[in-house]
């Protein structure tokens, strides 16, 4: 048992173990699987089509429908995972994970695609149970370092399926690439079932919540802020990752491999992003400042890293976008956790709607640019349509309630 409560003890004080270490470790592996098959078909996307003789409409689904499952199980997800217990959704999780290392032997697009959506099913389930575990086994002073760190990990295999994946596939074909990826899932399952450990069942059986609570939740509006202003820029950010390899392979004349590798500083950055972000989470007094200005850089990045045509200026649009769509990541995951009515269990269902909000614009930006580039010949409405609303971040740190912030950060 990682942590103990007490609540017959007069002090009513939490005791975390030491344990918790190994439990971090396995956080930690758990966010880099995400991360590295989350946009793995991407760089391998006009491969892909070729392969399957699809449309770029269709093609996008391989990306689009896990997302729009995140969306679908998101919110829902979270009270599964308050009624089913941490242990038996992380194992499931896992396993659903790791089906991608049979992406090596699809015979078909159909095939691939019911992969991915199994990879989708089990990060809807995972993502809102990891806030639950943080916040059982983590003491508050210690939340900001783990999350930043969960988020460092996801954006490092997020940056490494990007590097690697067409020189790989060069080597292996494209098919084995996904599977070789979707294999570290296995692993993290295997991982899990032996050194994986929650509370005991029966505090486990006590993680409950009931719509009061749910309506409680998604009815604060610091919340919604945080929900809205993050899931509009990252409804921005899907359609970039999906697609910008193919639009400087297609467009801008840049080779593939160039194309994959230049998109894949989105992530690269994001790494240096969020440890920024979390020294700034401690630092920084007003923490408005922490979502006006990145929203700032993910306008001035996201329009130029499409509008833009010389290299050098692609290269500073997709860094200012990859800069300003994860510095603020840190203190998004840290402030509700730290919201004095926030619970282990209510956490579950603020990330179960992020994932809700945030996968339905993830679902459709992508699928929109693939549609724009079958219809008009041309990715720019697509981009530009995902581009516009991404300005919300900048508006989130506008009307975010000071007072309320200050006081319990």
């Amino acid at each position: 048992m990682t942590m103990l409560t007490d609540e017959s003890s007069t002090s009513g004080k939490t005791t975390y173990l030491q344990y918790r270490y190994v439990i971090a470790a396995l956080i930690l592996i758990a966010n880099f699987s995400i991360g590295l098959n989350w946009y793995s078909i991407a760089p391998v996307l006009p491969l892909a089509i070729k392969s399957f003789n699809i449309t770029a409409a269709s093609a996008s689904l391989l990306v689009a429908l896990p997302l729009l499952i995140k969306s679908a199980i998101g919110l829902p997800g979270s009270v599964v995972v308050a009624r089913f217990g941490l242990r038996r959704i992380f194992t499931i999780s896992w396993f659903l994970l790791g089906a991608l290392a049979l992406s090596w032997m699809a015979p078909n697009f159909l095939t691939l695609l019911l992969l991915r959506l199994s990879y989708g099913v089990g990060a809807a389930f995972m993502m809102p149970a990891l806030g639950t575990l943080v916040m059982q086994q983590f003491p508050p002073q210690e939340r900001t370092v783990i999350n930043s760190l969960n988020l460092v990990i996801m954006s490092l295999g997020i940056t490494i399926s990007y590097a690697v994946a067409v020189p790989l596939a060069n080597l292996i074909s494209w098919r084995g690439v996904l599977g070789l990826f979707g294999a570290f899932g296995l692993l993290g399952a295997v991982a899990w079932f032996f050194l994986g450990r929650t509370q005991s069942a029966t505090q486990e059986e006590r993680i409950v919540f009931t719509v009061k609570d749910v309506r409680e939740v998604l009815q604060n509006r610091t919340i919604l802020l945080l929900l809205l202003g993050d899931s509009l820029v990252f409804t921005l950010y899907a359609a970039l990752s999906d697609w910008l390899p193919t639009y400087y392979y297609e467009v801008r004349g840049i080779s593939l491999s160039q194309a994959s590798n230049i998109t894949g500083l989105l992530s690269f950055v994001g790494i240096l992003a969020v440890v920024v972000g979390g020294y700034l989470t401690m630092k920084v007094k007003e923490k408005r400042l922490m979502f006006i200005i990145p929203g700032i850089l993910v306008a001035l990045g996201g329009f130029g890293s499409f509008l833009v045509s010389n290299l050098a200026g692609i290269y500073v649009s997709v860094i200012l976008l990859g800069f300003g769509a994860w510095v603020y990541q840190p203190i998004l995951l840290t402030l509700p956790m730290e919201l004095t009515w926030m619970t282990p269990n209510k956490i579950a269902i603020v990330w179960g709607a992020s994932m809700t909000i945030a996968g339905f614009g993830m679902f459709v930006s992508p699928v929109l640019v693939g549609v724009s580039r079958d219809i008009f010949g041309s990715f720019l409405p697509g981009f530009i349509i995902s581009a516009v609303p991404a300005l919300m971040l900048i508006f989130t740190g506008i009307f975010l309630p000071s007072n309320e912030i200050v006081k319990n950060i």
